[in-house]
């Protein structure tokens, strides 16, 4: 299932499944009332129930008549840097960081106060950055407690998955530390959907891509990650319980504004588009906050 969290006419967010043209609302079958709920209760199932019988006119809102939001706000967000291969050479080159490719997942976190969902804008506040970038992201959203997992048994902790675009203010690191850098308001644009996990039998064959005003600057695949995911949650998971509602935000492909020649960043007026296949497009717009 393609699971959203939207609003129609009012802000009251709503849990629903997205289909091809329109979105039915799960509340209104009394199913459970958020995202959020079924990922804590890892309850797809219920969803699924709830939709194995007929679903009245009234429960289904046309696409174009619904607001997506962010999915929910994750208990902790743990990003992963410097996981594909050519983003490493990249970075190493554009960004000072070790041209080596790592040994161990390179950890970070991001707050949640960051998230924000399709089409709410992202901050460009020029006193603080002259250097804000992107990155299209798979996002691993966690369905049941995970401590001391082995990868074998990985998966088995995960709910589904989305896209997370990993925003940076390339000239706010500070001491080589990332947080400021990626943890400013608006910088974790989250969604359009979570796509629960026995939809994606294969989470290491997407395709990546992501543009800015319409011009493609990443394209890739989750093939080419350093570090899969059931490596990842035997990583973090050996000291850190990852718990329902956690987000794990598996790395970017090269590509990012910075590796680039000559270097490009993000300004007011731009919209960025990040795509993960089977799961959507998660589009922002770029605002100046000054």
């Amino acid at each position: 299932m393609l699971l959203v969290t939207f609003s129609v006419d009012d802000d009251r967010a709503r849990l629903g499944v997205r289909r091809e043209s329109d979105v039915v609302d799960v509340g209104v079958l009394g199913g459970p009332g958020t995202l959020w709920d079924v990922v804590r209760d890892n309850a797809a199932d219920a969803v699924a129930d709830v939709l194995s019988g007929p679903v009245p006119d009234h429960a289904v809102h046309p696409l174009d008549r619904v607001a997506l939001r962010a999915p929910f706000r994750p208990g902790k967000i743990v990003a992963v840097g410097l996981n594909y291969t050519e983003h490493v050479a990249e970075s190493a080159r554009a960004l000072d960081t070790a041209g080596e490719l790592p040994r161990r997942p390179v950890l970070f976190a991001k707050p949640t106060t960051a998230v924000i969902g399709p089409e709410e804008p992202i901050e460009h506040n020029g006193h603080l950055t002259r250097q804000l970038d992107w990155e299209c992201e798979l996002a691993v959203v966690i369905g049941r407690t995970a401590k001391r997992v082995p990868p074998e048994h990985a998966l088995a902790h995960v709910f589904g998955y989305s896209v997370l675009n990993d925003i940076s203010a390339r000239d706010q690191r500070r001491g080589g530390l990332w947080f400021y850098a990626k943890g400013q308001d608006t910088y974790a644009p989250f969604g359009p959907a979570v796509r629960t996990a026995d939809e994606v039998p294969r989470p290491h064959a997407l395709d990546l891509e992501l543009s800015v005003n319409g011009v493609v600057k990443q394209k890739s695949n989750t093939r080419y990650m350093l570090f899969r995911i059931p490596e990842l949650i035997a990583d973090i998971s050996a000291g850190i319980t990852l718990e329902p509602g956690d987000v794990i935000a598996t790395g970017t492909p090269a590509g990012v504004g910075a590796g680039r020649v000559p270097r490009e960043w993000l300004w007011p007026g731009d919209v960025v588009e990040a795509t993960v296949e089977g799961i959507g497009t998660l589009r922002n717009p770029v605002v100046d906050v000054r």
